[in-house]
This record gives C-alpha cells, structure tokens and sequence, in this order.
C-alpha cells in the first residue's frame, strides 16, 4: 500500500521522538519540503519517515498549512477510506453514548477522537461536521456516508467557517449536505432549553464544551440574580433558571444570538425571569455599574482573547480587564465565573490574570473550582492546544 504513496521525510535533525510518543503533527520547518512535496496536493495521504528513512506512520499532508502532516495512523500501511473513518466514528459514538443520554454532545474532538481537524457535534437526528483539515474536505463525502452509516442522522451540515480553515488555506462554506432544516433545533442540557441554529448560528450552534460549568455555576445559581456576559445562546444563564434564579440577565452583542436564547427561555417557561441587553460587553458593564447594579453570580465567558501566542499579552490585558470590570457587580458573598477558550493563554497565565483584575476592583475572595471542557470534549494528552477551555469560579468577599 505504501508504495503507492507519496513519502515525506523529517528534516536529518527534527526531533522524531515526539511523534514516536504520540504528537500527531509536524510542522513546515520539520519536513523536507522540496518541490516533489510543494507539489503534493492538499489532503494527500502519504507515508510519513523519519531522518533515516524508517517509517513514522501514514500522514495527511497540506503544503499550504504551517502544520504540514497530521498523523492519522500510526500503521504505514493503514488504508483512510470510508471503513477506515467509521471504525473511527464508532470508537467515539460509544464514549458518548456511554456518557450521554441523549443524543446532544460533540462526537468528534478532532486529533482526540482520531480524526485529526474534524470537528462532528450531534444534535439529535442532525449533526454539523467542521472539516478544519484538508483530508477533511477532500473525503467529505466519505466523512458524511460514515456519520450517516454509524450514527443514523438524517441531516447533515457542513460548517466551514472559522480560524482553523483559514489557516489551512482552505474557503469559507456553510451547507446543508443532507436532509431538511428550516428551524433551530431545541437542545435540552442541564435541565434547560437551548435554541441552536445549526445553519446560521456561530460554529456549529451551540458550545458543548461548557455543559459541565453550567452545571457548578447551576449550583450556585438557586435564588440568585444573575448576569451572564458574552451569553451567545443563553449558555450560563438559562442553566441558572433552570436551577431555580430568581433572574437571569443575557448580554450579547449579537441580536440573533439574543433572540435565540429568549426562545430558549419561552421553551422553558422561563420568559418572566429572563432579560437581554444587547451590546458591547465592556460598554455594558461599564453601564451596568453606573447603574449600580448588583448580581449574586456573574459570569464572563468571552470569545478567545488570546487565539495565538503573538495574540497572548493583549489577550491577558483584557482577561485582566475583564475581571476587573466584573468584580464591583458582584454582590458581597457573591459568585464570580471567568472563562476562556485561549489556546495560547495557559491556566496559570489565564488564572494570574483574573486574579489580578479582580484585586484592581479592591475585591478580594475564594477560588473555589476551576472548571474544563466536557468529556465528550477529551484531550489529546500530547496535544496541550486541545485542553483550551477554563473556568474559574470565585467567591468574593464584602
């Protein structure tokens, strides 16, 4: 099977002993990168060496990527076809199904799940694939027949969009690649009613990944008036209802996102302890506390500050800000939640920065738990970028 591969070759001094330990790329300065590999078309397999010519394993290749090969198998001889990624999809339909009652979670985590660049999130009888690699694209069809085949979904989305496709040169592009969608799917977690917009929403509608901090901020949630900031959907905040708030405040700057999470809380018979402010989050609290307005939980879940390490100093500036921002709201012996998806903020870095904020508001207080992705959101243990997500959750003091 080799053989008929094209090979690619580590550079005489790359360090092969990562990838041997289970890194699953290889970066452009890593490879020999002659004008044969130039030439290799964007999501080619090809058979992956090293210095001296033993193989490491069977790699895509993308020219156009920084990361030039991601693993997909650690066999040289493995054939990637439609078998090859429905042995892949019934790996990880089976942690899900063992995790999950229902059918609403991510089923694909990417190099996590095996399927490196492919994000898959299920939603019922529909599922969103984000081909983010550019084997992804180039076997797509193959990626829906197996979902379809493993999973019985009837509909079927592809959602091109985002940082990861720019990177690797691949275009923008939403579609609908199966079956019928005219409405938002309701998406029941933690005891609420979500509204994902499957076609029109951001990625791919919802955010799984912070099922379970809804949950502990849920916890603290009975009784309490709550402000969830940077809300998309609804997130924290119908989770807070959902456990009994007395009332829950979304503020988003989009009014879709908005309008979505007012559904939500309809859906729930939530609708009378439920508001929205749509607008720019830092404007907002600055509003909020010359109202003098006080909150017994808040939350900030904001987009990715820090995407990217040269991203990563203005990113903790305004984590920094952020908290400061959002520690006067918080009523004495009240709760503060701050969350971030940086890659390029470790927690440490991220937690430093909120800690710092939240003293430049003259508060002080308790970090009580810090929070991670679900675990139908796994890492990849030699991959740090996929363990992304952190939530800190501060109780402050008068």
């Amino acid at each position: 099977m080799s053989d008929t591969r094209p090979v690619v070759r580590l550079r005489p001094k790359a360090e092969a002993r990562a990838i041997r330990h289970g890194f699953p790329w290889v970066y452009a300065d890593e490879l020999v990168v002659d004008r044969r590999t130039k030439a290799i078309a964007p999501g080619t397999i090809a058979v992956l060496e090293d210095g001296e010519r033993r193989p490491l394993g069977t790699v895509t290749v993308n020219p156009n990527s920084k990361i030039i090969a991601r693993m997909m198998d650690r066999d040289p001889e493995a054939q990637i076809d439609r078998a090859w990624i429905a042995a892949r999809l019934e790996r990880a339909l089976a942690l899900r199904a063992r995790l999950f009652e229902q059918p609403f979670y991510r089923l694909v985590h990417a190099e996590a799940d095996g399927l490196p660049g492919v994000i898959i999130d299920r939603f019922g009888d529909a599922a969103v694939i984000q081909p983010n690699a550019a084997w992804s694209d180039v076997m797509l069809a193959d990626l829906e027949a197996a979902l379809v085949e493993v999973t019985g979904v009837s509909i079927v989305l592809k959602n091109g969009s985002g940082r990861a496709r720019t990177l690797e040169g691949l275009p923008e592009e939403t579609t609908l690649l199966r079956g019928t969608l005219d409405a938002p799917i309701q998406v029941p977690m933690n005891g609420a009613t979500y509204m994902a917009d499957l076609l029109g929403g951001q990625k791919t509608g919802l955010f799984y990944d912070q099922r379970p901090n809804h949950a502990f901020a849920a916890r603290l949630a009975h009784g309490a008036r709550v402000l969830d900031v940077f809300s998309h959907v609804g997130g924290f905040g119908l989770a807070a209802l959902a456990a009994g708030a007395e009332s829950a405040l979304a503020v988003d700057g989009s009014a879709p996102a908005l309008a979505l999470a007012e559904q939500g809380a309809a859906a729930m018979g939530a609708s009378e302890r439920f508001t929205t402010r749509q607008g720019d989050a830092f404007d907002t609290l600055e509003a909020l506390s010359g109202e003098g307005a006080q909150f017994d939980l808040v939350i900030c879940d904001p987009p990715a500050f820090a995407p990217a390490k040269p991203a990563l100093q203005a990113g903790l500036r305004a984590y920094d800000r952020i908290a400061r921002m959002a520690a006067p709201l918080v009523a004495p012996g009240g709760y503060l939640v701050l969350c971030s998806c940086s890659h390029a903020a470790d927690l440490q870095a991220f937690r430093s920065a909120c800690t710092r904020g939240i003293g430049k508001a003259a508060r002080s207080g308790q970090l009580l738990h810090t929070g991670y992705a679900g675990p139908d959101h796994p890492m990849q243990p030699q991959l740090a970028e996929s363990g992304y997500l952190k939530a800190l959750f501060y109780r402050l003091d008068g």
